[in-house]
């Protein structure tokens, strides 16, 4: 891993100025170092995201000792680049995070902040009316419509098997509550 004062060098060599110019915003990048101390600790700043950030810390521009103004942007593209290669995007470091089941658990404490609170009211599933299926149809090709939803990655990722079983109920409770009572589908015929 690059320590930061070789990153601020190598700024020196692109834009001139001294180390002292670049050296704070190359250390902040990688302060995340103190959490964790190999390359997982990217994760936290080295992607667009994390470019933008340090542009709202340290301000769109950054006065050189050479009196040159560049924009702070560069810098930090500059940065992730010689880390990574390219500038990824949150979402390529979220993918590459293996779910747990801990991470999806959460308690419903709803009751418990507003005690007098009535049953909610059940909202319909925004996603449902996007598999196109009629009322008429079977669960199966309901589930079948859903598995269809997702990105072949997605169905294949065993890590992600408890998320794809939940999203299936919710679309089979979907599809119940779209279907008319007393219809030849409907679940209490």
């Amino acid at each position: 891993m690059a320590h930061p004062y070789h990153h601020a060098l190598s700024s020196v060599k692109k834009w001139g100025g001294v180390v002292e110019d670049y050296i704070e915003l190359h250390s902040w990048f990688d302060a995340s170092k103190l959490i964790l101390a190999d390359f997982r600790h990217r994760a936290l700043r080295h992607h667009a995201e994390g470019i933008f950030l340090m542009e709202t810390v340290f301000g769109k521009t950054l006065t050189l000792s050479s009196g040159r103004v560049i924009p702070t942007r560069w810098v930090g593209e500059q940065h992730v680049r010689e880390d990574l290669g390219h500038i990824p995007s949150f979402a390529d470091w979220a993918r590459a995070i293996r779910p747990e089941p801990w991470m999806g658990r959460t308690q419903k404490i709803e009751t418990e902040v507003e005690p007098l609170q009535t049953a909610p009211t059940r909202t319909p599933d925004p996603f449902y009316p996007l598999l196109g299926l009629s009322p008429d149809v079977s669960g199966f090709k309901v589930l079948r419509a859903a598995a269809r939803a997702f990105h072949p990655t997605i169905r294949r990722d065993p890590g992600l098997r408890l998320a794809r079983r939940r999203f299936y109920r919710q679309m089979l409770a979907a599809h119940a509550a779209a279907v008319p009572q007393g219809s030849p589908t409907s679940p209490g015929t």
